[in-house]
């Protein structure tokens, strides 16, 4: 959103989506009773930096990441927050001083902040009091979220507690003060919204979340019969495939192995992000894998799916859309399908802030491919990038040394011969007898003297 954006935003006033807050060097406690009520309600965007008559007052922008910073803090705070909501952050530019867009979107949880249930009536963050109105504000969120539903006979033998250590370290390498990483395992699993109570039934027990992320393969099968991933690599035999994996399992591991898959089959390129040097596939693969385990609709039978190949990566996963079409960058407002997934990834790392997938894969798909990338929401969410130099070279029958040389040529082409077999994991002798193959059947250019040889895809 740019300054002309945000002030045809702020015309129409605040309503029972949209807040203005004038704010300091850090916001102050109504802007939280507001994030409480726009999460229990149909979600919304607060300006902080914006009187209430609408008038553009900004906040200093060397106090934007503290403010920033302190938000998420407080909405990860479960002495402040019963449950943390969402929270995207976009900076605007407004000369000198900047407005900061929070969107926040509707919750699977009743939030409560310091104790107290908010909800939203037109303009106005309202305290609920009464046992009926807190009544209906569950019944209301019931069923719109089926990663909630509550399984009583659902024992922690049953999960995969083994990985825990491994979330606390991925937890920890995030953010070292994390306040997850006190909690016993049990607590962990109740702050993260994996153990819940229905307030309509009175049952109380892990849900089908915690069963995805943590539980063993059969009872992932139990709570979800249909629920697979397919991945597939069609280069050659676009028929059928080349190389196919189908996990069941859980999704913390399911992640991992479909990374490396990713990882395996598509090869990288140099791509400097201002003066850093990173992979773009790797960041592609994980926005990809990401939204496709986070975002999907677990009751539905039909696979998650993710297939590679020559021109382009896809993935397609079962939908409960809020709307069907396009998303571009300029109409879309993030909603979690599946929070509570969404939230715990984010917090180990496996994903980002709400939205960021989208931005990613709109700031790096055209270097990688040379085009934008194509998402479409519906019955099916399905987004695919163009990787017009992903599996340009015939893999079926090569060794694995020739997949790697040959990844690492597309990633530094034109290389050079010491590069080569100084990245690669073979000696120097099997190294250049391997590349004189690729290029004796095609697969490989070589260039220059054998002193100065390089070599480039075809």
């Amino acid at each position: 959103m740019g300054y002309d954006e945000l002030r045809l935003a702020l015309q129409d006033g605040e309503g029972i989506s949209v807040e203005f807050k004038r704010c300091g060097n850090r916001p102050e406690s109504d802007v939280f009773e507001t994030v409480c009520s726009f999460a229990n309600r149909q979600g919304g965007n607060i300006y902080l930096g914006v009187r209430d008559d609408g008038t553009i007052e900004g906040v200093n922008k060397q106090d934007s990441l503290s403010i920033r910073r302190n938000m998420i803090n407080v909405a990860n705070n479960p002495s402040l927050f019963s449950s943390a909501p969402a929270l995207q952050f976009e900076p605007i530019d407004c000369g000198g001083r900047e407005v900061i867009r929070v969107w926040v979107p509707f919750g699977p949880e009743v939030y409560r902040f310091k104790g107290i249930v908010y909800d939203r009536v037109d303009d106005v963050d309202v305290r609920l009091v009464a046992d009926m109105q807190i009544s209906s504000l569950y019944l209301r969120k019931r069923d719109v979220y089926t990663e909630r539903k509550v399984y009583p006979y659902l024992r922690s033998e049953d999960l995969r507690l083994d990985l825990l250590p491994r979330v606390r370290a991925l937890i920890a390498a995030k953010r070292a003060d994390h306040p997850w990483l006190a909690l016993s395992d049990e607590q962990l699993l109740r702050d993260s919204g994996l153990y819940l109570r229905d307030i309509e039934t009175g049952q109380e027990g892990y849900t089908r979340a915690a069963a995805l992320l943590l539980g063993t393969d059969e009872v992932i099968m139990s709570v979800c019969p249909a629920y697979k991933v397919d991945a597939l690599l069609r280069v050659d035999n676009i028929d059928r495939y080349d190389d196919r994996l189908v996990l069941k399992t859980n999704l913390i591991d399911t992640y991992e192995q479909l990374l490396a898959f990713g990882r395996r089959h598509l090869p990288d390129r140099f791509h400097l992000d201002g003066t850093q040097a990173i992979s773009i596939r790797d960041v592609i693969v994980r926005e990809l894998v990401s939204n496709l385990l986070v975002h999907r609709e677990y009751t539905d039978p039909r696979a998650g799916r993710i297939v590679i190949s020559r021109d382009h990566v896809q993935t397609a996963n079962p939908s409960r859309a809020r709307f069907t079409g396009s998303i571009t960058l300029d109409d879309f407002e993030p909603v979690p399908k599946n929070p509570l997934i969404a939230s715990f990834f984010t917090q180990i790392g496996r994903a980002e802030d709400l939205g960021s997938g989208t931005r990613n894969l709109y700031k790096y798909a055209p270097a990688y491919g040379g085009r934008d990338p194509e998402l479409a929401d519906g019955d099916m969410f399905t987004a695919r990038v163009w990787t017009t130099f992903a599996g340009v070279q015939p893999t079926k029958g090569r060794s694995p040394l020739d997949a790697e040389l040959l990844e690492i040529v597309s990633r530094y082409q034109p290389a050079r011969s010491i590069d080569i077999v100084a990245a690669a994991s073979a000696s120097e002798r099997t190294v250049k007898r391997h590349l004189a193959r690729l290029v004796s059947d095609g697969l490989l250019l070589a260039e220059g003297t054998t002193r100065d040889r390089r070599y480039r895809l075809p």
